[in-house]
């Protein structure tokens, strides 16, 4: 957390915000001494041979002092964090923990400077000036300044050639692109003439949506700084080689697979390319410390070993990791219980903050005429809801921890109505097949299940991702209930990937995913996830896609209700107070949950956290979420340490 007095005026908090905000920085004689700075230890040897600045000249002249209160207390330096991934492209996830960006969201709600020394938004959200850290370097040492966000806003997102790679979409307010400025080398102004409520969430995004590019770095493989012979060579199979070399770069150092690319994140990538264990070590020039002058992160490394998902229970368990949530779910619990004293460990359970664990996303564009009909009907929709009992599936999958109810806001966020979480989500048999008659389905065969209109038998594919038991079980209570209404369901599993293609395609009916990303929502976030805006969401590929593109592909939505989910989005977006934006929510949650474009099943479901019972700063209670969160990032990682000359218990076998 940071403090109030050591910090900038942070943004008001968009968990109350009151809609446009401006955010200044504290005059010179509100601002707190800086403590002592301590030289650490693993960078000592090299600061004694020259080859490595002294600390006071690595960090900012304003660095970001981070205040850790209650159980939190500042550390000391040492160690090797270990954690394990399923994938090489997992390796982007330490990025997203350690959660260096301009803006960043606390536990607490709020979105405050990080990177960035101050922020000062004009009352309308229409100017923003971000202000930097005098003295902050790049991993590699290089001055990070203005210049920095000059090369990517005119020599990579404007560029004709790399503006394919980097077009900035994100920047965008209805068509147009913002009048960017820069001032002095600590100075950008971003400007638009509309309202622009998403710029500083986006801005403290865990998915590295990044305004600026290390220049120095890429200025020698741009062809409008490249020296010739190297430009002549990243031209020779393409002409326009030189910009897939930079996009290439960029896609690497994103997913922290390119160690040479520099960063400002907390440890910096040293594994080069795919491999089964990768290695991050310490920032030397990373802009945070600690109230004790000591420079941040506490860790030296972060250790990120590949193992096959089925099997990082079992290595967890096995006292593999000192922090791991990935890959682990709540039946993993009980097991992990059992291991935690032998190895060494405490098991957490933090809560999750998706609308549904689990949801049925009926897709309202698939190519089968009868099937989409249907899929259109809402009826037919409330009909697969009320003939689903989640209270059972509450009990055998979730021990009767979660919260039953349809995909939407939970309980914990203030927009949370509970008649709209329990819309169509009673278990009532009675009602479910008096809408399947009046839908028309009254015609059954001999074994008493239901006939489409067309004479086929009525039997619903529900497709998943391929990715462990937990799709298995809740497809087969699913389907025990569905049965009694005369719906015949099978499930089949495809690869994520494969079924993202399939569902875009028309060719699935039905699908499995996890529901909304964030159900603690606020007035002051987007609505973006509940109207068709995106071709990933499922219930809607096609109709997403045609606004994501502009009209240029997708098909323009054929429901009414879908039309007014669009427009009170695009109204959040250029609304100017936060009581608009709340009235907003409230009408497009409405209709949500009246027209059951998804079926949630249960939400608030519980998240095992493994922790090293030495790994100290590590919260006993919190919430696992990507965005806003970026999972343990918002907790601040770079403040986890080991205790060693805390005691420990273990029995290795």
């Amino acid at each position: 957390m940071i403090s109030r007095r050591e910090t900038l005026v942070s943004l008001a908090a968009l968990a109350a915000a009151a809609g446009p905000v401006r955010v200044l920085a504290q005059t010179a004689d509100e601002k707190p001494k800086l403590p002592k700075l301590v030289e650490t230890p693993m960078f000592e040897p090299l600061v004694k041979e020259g080859k490595l600045p002294a600390i006071a000249k690595r960090v900012p002249a304003a660095p970001l002092v981070v205040k850790l209160e209650g159980e939190r207390k500042p550390g000391a330096h040492g160690g090797d964090l270990r954690l394990l991934m399923s994938k090489d492209r997992d390796a982007r996830f330490v990025g997203a923990y350690g959660y260096a960006r301009l803006v960043c969201w606390t536990p607490d709600g709020q979105i405050v400077p990080d990177i960035a020394e101050a922020i000062e938004a004009d009352d309308a959200d229409k100017t923003f000036t971000i202000k930097l850290r005098k003295g902050h370097r790049w991993s590699d040492g290089k001055p990070f300044t203005s210049a920095d966000f000059k090369f990517f806003w005119e020599d990579m997102a404007s560029d004709k050639t790399l503006g394919r790679f980097f077009g900035a979409s994100s920047l965008v307010v209805d068509g147009e692109r913002p009048k960017v400025e820069f001032p002095d080398e600590q100075t950008v102004r971003y400007a638009w003439s509309k309202p622009n409520p998403n710029f500083l969430p986006w801005l403290a995004s865990p998915a590295n949506l990044t305004i600026y590019r290390p220049a120095h770095y890429y200025r020698k493989f741009h062809e409008k700084y490249a020296d010739k012979k190297r430009l002549e060579k990243l031209n020779e199979k393409r002409k326009d080689g030189w910009a897939r070399k930079i996009a290439s770069e960029d896609r690497n150092g994103r997913n922290n697979l390119n160690p040479d690319l520099p960063t400002l994140d907390p440890w910096v990538a040293k594994t080069e390319g795919v491999a089964e264990r990768y290695e991050f070590v310490r920032n030397p020039f990373y802009h945070r410390i600690d109230a004790n002058g000591r420079q941040l992160p506490y860790a030296d490394r972060v250790v990120m070993v590949l193992a096959e998902s089925k099997i990082i229970p079992v290595k967890t368990g096995a006292g593999e990791v000192d922090l791991q949530a990935r890959s682990i779910r709540f039946d993993d619990f009980p097991f992990l219980r059992r291991s935690a004293d032998e190895r060494g460990f405490d098991v957490r359970l933090w809560k999750t903050a998706n609308g549904a664990q689990l949801a049925l996303y009926p897709n309202l564009n698939c190519e089968d005429p009868t099937w989409q009909k249907l899929m259109r009907d809402v009826r037919f929709r409330r009909a697969l809801s009320l003939a689903i009992n989640r209270d059972e599936i509450n009990k055998i999958m979730y021990v009767g921890l979660a919260e039953p109810g349809q995909n939407t806001v939970l309980s914990a966020s203030p927009l949370y109505k509970p008649e709209l979480r329990q819309a169509s989500a009673s278990y009532d048999l009675v009602l479910a097949n008096r809408l399947l008659d009046q839908v028309g389905l009254t015609n059954r065969g001999s074994d008493g299940q239901r006939l489409l209109p067309d004479g086929r038998e009525l039997e619903l594919i529900v497709e998943y991702p391929a990715e462990g038991s937990e799709y298995v079980d809740l497809m087969r209570l699913v389907g025990d209930t569905w049965a009694k209404a005369g719906i015949k369901m099978f499930s089949k599993a495809f690869q994520r990937v494969v079924l993202r293609r399939r569902v875009l395609s028309g060719q699935t009916i039905m699908s499995v995913w996890g529901g909304i990303d964030y159900a603690f929502v606020r007035p002051g976030l987007s609505p973006q996830e509940f109207a068709p805006t995106d071709e990933v969401q499922p219930q809607w590929p096609r109709w997403g896609q045609y606004y994501q593109t502009r009209g240029k592909q997708g098909e323009k939505p054929a429901d009414p209700a879908a039309e007014e989910l669009l427009k009170l989005y695009k109204a959040w977006n250029t609304a100017d107070s936060r009581e608009a934006r709340r009235e907003i929510w409230a009408k497009l949650l409405a209709i949500w949950s009246d027209r059951v474009f998804t079926i949630g099943i249960v939400g608030g479901v519980l998240q095992p956290v493994v922790v090293d019972r030495q790994l100290r700063n590590v919260p006993k209670e919190g919430v696992y979420a990507f965005d806003p969160g970026a999972y343990f990032g918002i907790y601040k990682p770079d403040t986890f340490w080991f205790d060693r000359a805390a005691p420990v218990a273990r029995k290795h076998g």
